[in-house]
């Protein structure tokens, strides 16, 4: 059963201008609003709750060097969202959260490391790989969340509660990057697979799924970060990139996916993008019919 976590935080989020709180953390709700949550209730899922996050605050001008936006925060999240996933996977569900920005990786790479550890499926525009290692501008973990979970990033959140790194890197896969992201040749170097959205167009859904499961293994964790769809299709996002996949390419290709998933998250939707609720009635649908039968091909 599919069990659903609502996770509205932006705290891994630069803020989109001084003293504003970026939009991620409305998404639960306007997914609620577009009907995401009554179409997989009816379809046999749970509501598993919402797991609230502390406050956001742009604390660019008073945060210590070697520290990330709203650390303190956005550790005490990860720690409450991976108690709430330590309950839903105890009862045999799959959990699916909606974010929120992609920090929540940390919550969900917490519960699955103090488990023994899993594959991780990372669907994103962006390679999220940036770190203290190859960048000076470290900051918003929703750009680093990647790099995080796989180790290399700064022991309070690489190495929560003495856990990291949550994913092992062999076993990670990224796919979705567009061609001029600068950390992807070093993505390649450290991850298991990586795989850009050109790439990613160029061949049959079936084709990539086969080549993710040999690499994630099977009871993997999968990360969806919206802006892996073009912003012709999906402009709702805090940094549309041109190249992205079509909503076609993306539902077949979770679609053939969220069987051997343990659990998903689905991050970086900004209602506030989005006036008259088209994208999140668009995004709901691609959760419905490309997430619908998450975890159904795994023992419980």
């Amino acid at each position: 059963m599919i069990a659903l976590v609502a996770a509205p935080s932006s705290l891994g989020l630069r803020p989109p201008r001084p003293g504003a709180v970026p939009g991620a953390w409305r998404a639960p709700e306007a997914l609620r609003a577009a009907g995401l949550f009554e179409r997989l209730l009816t379809a046999g899922a749970r509501d598993a709750g919402t797991v609230p996050a502390g406050p956001y605050l742009d604390d660019d001008a008073s945060r210590a060097p070697g520290h990330v936006r709203n650390e303190a925060a956005l550790v005490e999240h990860a720690r409450g969202l991976a108690q709430r996933l330590d309950a839903v996977l105890d009862a045999g569900d799959a959990p699916l959260i909606l974010g929120g920005d992609c920090s929540i990786l940390l919550g969900a790479g917490l519960a699955l490391a103090r488990r023994g550890g899993t594959g991780l499926v990372h669907l994103d525009g962006h390679t999220d790989f940036r770190h203290p290692g190859n960048s000076e501008a470290c900051a918003s973990v929703a750009g680093e969340d990647l790099a995080a979970v796989v180790g290399l990033h700064w022991p309070a959140i690489a190495d929560l509660d003495g856990a990291g790194p949550s994913f092992d890197a062999a076993r990670a896969v990224h796919l979705g990057h567009r061609d001029d992201d600068e950390h992807a040749d070093e993505a390649r170097r450290t991850l298991g697979l990586v795989v850009s959205a050109a790439e990613a167009l160029a061949q049959p859904a079936s084709r990539l799924a086969e080549r993710i499961r040999a690499t994630a293994g099977v009871g993997y964790w999968l990360q969806l970060d919206v802006d892996l769809l073009d912003p012709s299709v999906m402009p709702a996002v805090d940094s549309p990139d041109p190249g992205g996949l079509d909503v076609e390419t993306l539902t077949a290709l979770l679609a053939e996916l969220a069987p051997a998933a343990i659990g998903a998250s689905v991050t970086v939707f900004d209602p506030e993008l989005d006036p008259d609720g088209r994208y999140a009635r668009l995004l709901a649908d691609v959760v419905v019919e490309g997430l619908g039968t998450l975890g159904s091909a795994l023992p419980r």
